[in-house]
């Protein structure tokens, strides 16, 4: 791997700096390697070098309410059509299988008696009444003529009056209302969709309309909702590796497993383990922006979902450079590619400690090289935010475009890229558990074994030699 050289490459401005990702250990120097696949080096207009990344196929989608409901309809539809039964009744088996549409189908083709008793769709009413005129509500016990009376499926009847009490208390208890049943405390018939829209007021239908909505994500088990406060995105995961992390569009990065922030390169378990550990409010959680503690609340997007640098673009920093400098705010994206580099950059830093602190004390070879490798990134990271902050404030003061400009922009690119590769090794490299040293160590002990074999023998026969000769003597 040739570290320096990629370094180099990116930026020749100051290509006399050394310390940061150098090769001081053949081992470290994988975690500063630059696949050529993993980048696109392009020229803009300007002929500047713009590095930028290869995307990644995403192992996820990230749903709006409008891309929910469009899901959630055709799920409802897609069941209708192949069981030949109602939009309702394709509702409530799809709630009772938390929205899996293959359950569904498998469950319904293998025994669909058993399905329709267990959800309560009867395939014909349990009572019967005679032709009579009138019959009595099964609630208020008054005769109301048959034209006033509605049943489920089970054919109990009861009266307008009192099924619109029955609906509207029962939405007003929440989202357990989606799983109606009877009024009848013997009957478990369930009460669809079609009966909600009969009963229910408009404020009534539209609170159910939500917990459907809601169902729909809460119980499916591939959704979850963004965790970030007051967003109300949904996140389908659709990936089949262990790599969960996930950037909803608010800008909030978190990990769909346990929907606690990212926190590569350590697993869930050592999160929540780490969270307990930390349960109070600290000082050492507050650093991923170099902001004082008492500056991170609402305003700034709550305590761990810190947006400095977004809050940098919306003051007008971009604007006034893209004017300064006479370029549009378009050509202008290596530098929020930089700042947001830097906030994730941080956040690995920062979870590398909770790595670090479960290293157990007879890892001690482990718990040297990672405290190098981590050393590095700090400084190589360091680098990067002094020339994305202060190596800019000049050009923010300028009278006009200059060719510093240009070379900043290919400096700073070019760093954005590199730290980028560098702390993508150092996560993997961490998830692996490390095992180039175990691999190292493993060789080390083989080599000393046999070199040491080998000694042993000779000085057995140096021994056996000096032992004769003094016999002899």
């Amino acid at each position: 791997m040739d570290s320096e050289d990629d370094m180099h490459d990116a930026n020749d401005v100051e290509s006399d700096d050394d310390g940061f990702y150098s090769d001081e250990n053949d081992a470290a120097s994988d975690y500063n390697s630059n696949d050529d696949d993993d980048y696109l080096i392009e020229e803009d207009e300007d002929g500047i070098n713009m590095i930028q990344a290869r995307r990644p196929e995403s192992n996820y989608v990230v749903l709006k309410e409008l891309d929910i409901k469009e899901r959630q309809e055709e799920d409802i539809t897609s069941v209708s059509s192949v069981l030949s039964i109602s939009r309702a009744a394709s509702t409530i088996l799809l709630l009772y299988y938390n929205w899996n549409v293959s359950e569904v189908h498998e469950a319904w083709f293998a025994d669909e008696e058993r399905v329709r008793n267990t959800v309560g769709l009867l395939p014909e009413p349990v009572v019967q009444f005679a032709n009579s005129r009138e019959l009595m509500c099964g609630i208020c016990f008054e005769a109301f003529p048959r034209s006033k009376l509605k049943s489920a499926t089970c054919g109990h009847p009861f009266c307008f009056e009192c099924w619109e009490g029955y609906i509207r208390s029962s939405i007003t208890d929440g989202p357990g209302c989606l799983m109606l049943s009877c009024p009848d405390p013997s009957c478990g018939a369930a009460v669809g969709q079609d009966m909600i829209h009969m009963f229910a007021c408009d404020d009534d239908k539209c609170k159910y309309s939500k917990y459907l909505l809601r169902s729909f994500v809460e119980d499916n088990k591939k959704t979850k909702w963004c965790p970030a406060p007051g967003c109300e995105h949904a996140v389908n995961y659709v990936g089949d590796n262990e790599n969960y992390d996930v950037s909803c569009l608010c800008s909030y990065d978190f990990c769909w497993n346990c929907t606690e922030e990212t926190h590569r390169p350590v697993n869930c378990n050592t999160v929540k383990l780490w969270i307990l550990k930390n349960s109070a409010e600290s000082e050492n959680m507050n650093w991923l922006c170099l902001g004082a503690w008492s500056n991170h609340g609402e305003r700034t997007g709550g305590f761990y979902a810190c947006n400095r640098y977004e809050a940098a673009k919306q003051e007008g920093v971009m604007e006034k450079l893209s004017e300064i400098q006479g370029q549009p705010e378009s050509q202008l994206k290596f530098l929020s590619d930089a700042w947001q580099q830097i906030v994730k950059c941080r956040r690995v830093l920062k979870w590398t400690y909770a790595y670090g602190y479960y290293l157990t004390e007879h890892e001690s070879a482990k718990k040297q090289f990672f405290e190098y490798l981590q050393g590095e990134a700090e400084s190589g990271l360091e680098r990067l935010h002094q020339c994305a902050e202060k190596e800019l404030l000049p050009f923010l003061n300028a009278d006009g475009p200059s060719q510093e400009f240009i070379e900043f922009h290919t400096k700073l690119a070019g760093l954005t890229a590199v730290t980028k590769s560098y702390f993508e090794n150092l996560v993997r490299a961490l998830e692996n558990h490390l095992s180039d040293v175990d691999c190292h160590q493993t060789s080390h002990r083989a080599t000393s074994s046999k070199n040491g074999t080998s000694k042993g023998k000779g000085g057995r026969g140096k021994e056996s030699s000096r032992a004769g000769g003094s016999s002899r003597n």
